[in-house]
């Protein structure tokens, strides 16, 4: 009897960003894949493949937005479900990694919470992890299965070069992200600046920008981050770097979260433009920012996931970048 392999590309995607899978799947060429979705009535959430998933190779798609606990709950009870009904092989595919900052301990006594959503899915029955722009590599070594993390660099510095005209400064708002301002810099041929941040680790969200390493004085200054959440640091970054005399300011993110009070804070940013991708739903609100612009990521989550069902290289697509 001779056995024909069919190998069966399904994208499912949670209810936190369809618009992104769907432009994802248009560009794979593929349907989203149909679920059945509901709760119980003291909120639980049930899910169930509504077709036969038996030998597919399954991409469950959620960006792990608010309400973020619920997001990924969804995703990981599809990821069950898929694993129970025999999937040949299933990816969970996170633009957004939620909990990626609780990565280390900070104080004593504090969880490393980052570990604990890897295991989560882990558990599930996820045998691949696909994310974007992780807060810190060190994610990467938390799983035991492959966990590939892409960038929005290129997309990014495209956008960016086509913008601006002149000697560029990328600036790094905190110590932390030195390394990221120095391929954007490589990318936009330009140097790179580093801000001294001061935290209260007793405190989320709260910081001070103090001090500049670096030249922006006469040239044009792009501020660097992977999240705008509350938006403070980045804001304190570019009053800082427009002091310091640039011609003109931006800040680019590949995660828009946008938390209280970033709206407030950005409209009054002495900066020209906030670029961010759609890794995230973006709002009404935020879209009615003249200062605000959304990139599609689409392109290059539907590139890597047609490179991870045809077992080709994820890293080619961004130049080993996405290291």
């Amino acid at each position: 009897m001779d056995i024909v392999s069919r190998n069966r590309m399904m994208l499912f995607t949670g209810g936190a960003n369809a618009s992104l899978a769907e432009e994802v799947a248009e560009a794979l060429g593929v349907a989203l894949g149909d679920l059945e979705r509901s709760r119980f009535a003291n909120g639980e959430i049930y899910v169930r493949p509504a077709e036969s998933v038996r030998g597919a190779d399954c991409y469950v798609m959620q960006s792990h937005c608010d309400p973020i606990n619920d997001n990924i709950m969804e995703q990981l009870i599809t990821i069950d479900a898929l694993n129970r009904a025999s999937a040949r092989r299933i990816t969970a595919v996170m633009p957004f990694f939620g909990y990626g900052r609780q990565d280390k301990k900070v104080r004593p006594r504090e969880p490393i919470t980052a570990r604990l959503v890897g295991d989560l899915f882990m558990t599930a029955g996820a045998d691949r992890l696909v994310s974007v722009d992780l807060h810190t590599g060190q994610l990467q070594g938390f799983i035991h299965k492959p966990f590939d993390s892409l960038t929005a660099l290129p997309i990014i510095t495209e956008y960016l070069a086509d913008r601006i005209d002149g000697p560029t400064t990328v600036v790094s708002p905190d110590a932390g992200g030195v390394k990221r301002a120095e391929r954007y810099a490589r990318f936009l041929d330009g140097d790179v600046a580093v801000v001294y941040k001061r935290r209260d680790p007793a405190q989320h969200n709260v910081s001070e920008a103090l001090e500049m390493a670096g030249t922006v004085a006469g040239r044009h200054a792009v501020i660097v981050d992977d999240i705008i959440d509350t938006a403070g640091t980045v804001t304190n970054a570019a009053e800082l770097v427009r002091e310091q005399g640039a011609t003109s300011v931006r800040i680019a993110a590949t995660h828009g979260v946008f938390s209280e009070p970033a709206l407030d804070l950005l409209k009054n940013a002495p900066v020209e433009e906030v670029i961010v991708t759609n890794t995230l739903p973006v709002s009404q609100e935020v879209l009615e920012l003249d200062k605000v612009q959304v990139l599609s990521i689409a392109p290059i989550l539907a590139e890597t996931l047609q490179a991870i069902f045809m077992d080709s290289s994820v890293s080619e697509i961004f130049l080993g970048e996405n290291a």
